[in-house]
């Protein structure tokens, strides 16, 4: 007895939809296969290995500063929206 021949894969099929319903099998088929890709990224992981998107280095973003506070935008403060406390306080400390 060998490997099975087409005739014992199609009564296995059969069984099987017989058994899960025409709807769950594909639905189990892509969950599987999902699980195997995400083992697969987990293992890769573990073992060190980087894949093509880790091994090229991002472009360098450019490194600002925060935007400065001018005497204009410090003076745009209205009497009404100065703190209830009765003191005006320096927006820039």
């Amino acid at each position: 007895m060998g490997a099975l021949s087409p005739t014992h894969w199609m009564i296995v099929i059969g069984i099987l939809v017989l058994l899960f319903g025409a709807k769950r099998l594909p639905d189990a088929a892509r969950s599987l296969g999902r699980s195997a890709r995400i083992l697969k990224a987990e293992v890769r992981d573990m073992s060190g290995e980087e894949t093509a998107a880790d091994a090229t280095p991002a472009p360098p973003a450019a490194v600002t500063g925060p935007a400065p506070v001018t005497a204009t935008a410090a003076a745009t403060v209205t009497p009404a929206e100065a703190p209830a406390s009765g003191a005006a306080r320096d927006p820039v400390q």
